[in-house]
């Protein structure tokens, strides 16, 4: 009996990501590095966050940051952990330093409100205005609604629930699945795009005095400026787990594939071709 010739595998190049889409990626990228590191710098300056209209050292924070005898901690509510060497007190040039954030988190590294607020307001500016040309373009040219819309059979529990176990054992679309993004992806990103980053701007827009008092109802929409500011560090919080789970993604899916995809705007996929 003749065995059947089995198939075999060839790459083919397709077309992923346009060229705005691929330098919009990279601002942000950049825009989110320094956001993050001078972020933590303002944040050093007062490390506490509390909800409702006003806070100050008297108030009861719902998070800090803090030391104690050279001893730091942070404390969520009712609950304290240790953190003596990372988070509250941490080791500059072999000394313990008590600091919020650590100065290799921190832009600059050295403790400086005036020049944190600097880095991050500048490159806020550019994330909104980057945002806006990503927006735009992806409303013109059908993007989202093409790219990342999850179809009915996607937003299926058992559906979803299968790609859940497939990304927990790592098991990626191969062939032509992976032409398009899969339903975590697509329902991640859109949660990020429509609703994380928004928020996230609209919060910090509220902590700039010049723009309260040119538009007053903005602390009112989050019920006060310390809670905006809140708002702001967990959305912020949220974003950094995101570009976590997508860095760790990439690596672990293809890291070589997926770098070009977003410098070239080419991704390799596997095309079967049975021999006659």
């Amino acid at each position: 009996m003749m065995q059947q010739p089995s198939p075999s595998r060839s790459k083919t190049l397709i077309r992923r990501h346009s060229l705005l889409v691929r330098v919009t990626h990279w601002v942000n990228a950049l825009c989110f590095a320094v956001l993050l590191m001078s972020g933590l710098q303002i944040f050093n300056a007062h490390p506490r966050l509390y909800v409702g209209l006003y806070g100050a050292d008297h108030e009861q924070p719902v998070f800090e940051i803090g030391n104690r005898q050279q001893q730091g901690f942070v404390r969520l509510g009712s609950l304290q952990l240790n953190t003596t060497g990372v988070l509250g007190v941490s080791k500059l040039e072999g000394t313990l330093t008590a600091r919020a954030f650590p100065g290799w988190l921190t832009l600059p590294s050295w403790q400086d409100l005036g020049a944190g607020r600097h880095w991050h307001f500048f490159f806020a500016w550019l994330l909104l205005f980057n945002g806006v040309i990503y927006l735009l373009h992806g409303f013109w040219h059908r993007h989202f609604r093409r790219d990342l819309l999850p179809d009915r059979q996607q937003l299926g529990a058992r559906h979803l629930w299968q790609e859940i176990c497939d990304h927990a054992r790592l098991r990626f679309a191969r062939g032509e699945a992976a032409r398009r993004y899969n339903a975590l992806q697509k329902l991640s990103y859109l949660l990020v795009i429509f609703i994380l980053l928004p928020l996230m701007l609209l919060s910090g827009l509220t902590l700039s005095p010049a723009l309260d008092a040119a538009l007053p109802f903005l602390p009112d929409l989050f019920g006060g400026r310390p809670t905006a500011r809140t708002v702001h560090f967990v959305t912020a919080t949220l974003l950094v787990l995101f570009v976590l789970v997508h860095v760790v993604m990439v690596l672990v899916s293809g890291l070589f594939n997926n770098l070009r995809s977003m410098i070239t705007g080419r991704y390799a996929i596997d095309k079967e071709d049975t021999p006659s």
